[in-house]
């Protein structure tokens, strides 16, 4: 959350890509869907670690107590497969959740798919870092991040994390007029 670097991190929680066995296209893809929708100047970090609820914990962790990233984005890890846990990890660092991610992200993948009721997406905040989870397919981590963007610049406003402008010719970035008080 450094206002001179601010960091968009992006952690790919995937068994076969951490052992070289499969070629990440979730964390480039939310990083391609970032650069066109975000203006503001950021430091993009991308992580890739295991399935697993520690692997996955400890990485928020790090990501968001050392890196200070202002935003996390978790690709992967939110179906319902025994290796499947990254909602759990989620659970572990978390201060608050803020389950209409969840829940709009459904809804929109819903209308793509009949299966996108079995995935577990979520977000949450860690101090001063917004963590949203997303499947790993690249279409379908569009879908959601389309579905829930217009919220992030202010969520991260009320959070005190840097502030994010967006493109106005694809997302606008919602944000409460302010009155002038007598």
């Amino acid at each position: 959350m450094s206002i001179e670097n601010p960091l968009i991190a992006i952690l790919v929680a995937s068994d076969r890509a951490s052992r070289g066995e499969y070629e990440d296209l979730g964390g480039p893809a939310a990083e391609d869907w970032l650069r066109k929708a975000v203006t503001t100047k950021f430091t993009y970090k991308r992580q890739i670690v295991s399935d697993g609820r520690d692997t996955v914990a400890t990485a928020l962790r790090a990501l968001s107590d050392v890196d200070q990233a202002d935003l996390i984005l978790v690709t992967g890890g939110t179906g319902p497969a025994p290796r499947d846990q990254t909602p759990e990890a989620l659970d572990d660092v978390i201060d608050k959740r803020l389950p209409g991610f969840g829940e709009a992200m459904r809804l929109a993948s819903l209308k793509e798919v009949p299966t996108a009721i079995l995935s577990r997406q979520d977000a949450g905040v860690r101090s001063q870092t917004l963590i949203i989870t997303l499947p790993g397919k690249p279409s379908a981590i569009a879908t959601c991040l389309s579905s829930v963007f217009a919220a992030v610049p202010y969520c991260l406003d009320l959070i005190g994390a840097a502030r994010i402008e967006t493109n106005p010719a694809l997302y606008d970035a919602y944000r409460p007029k302010t009155t002038k008080r007598d």
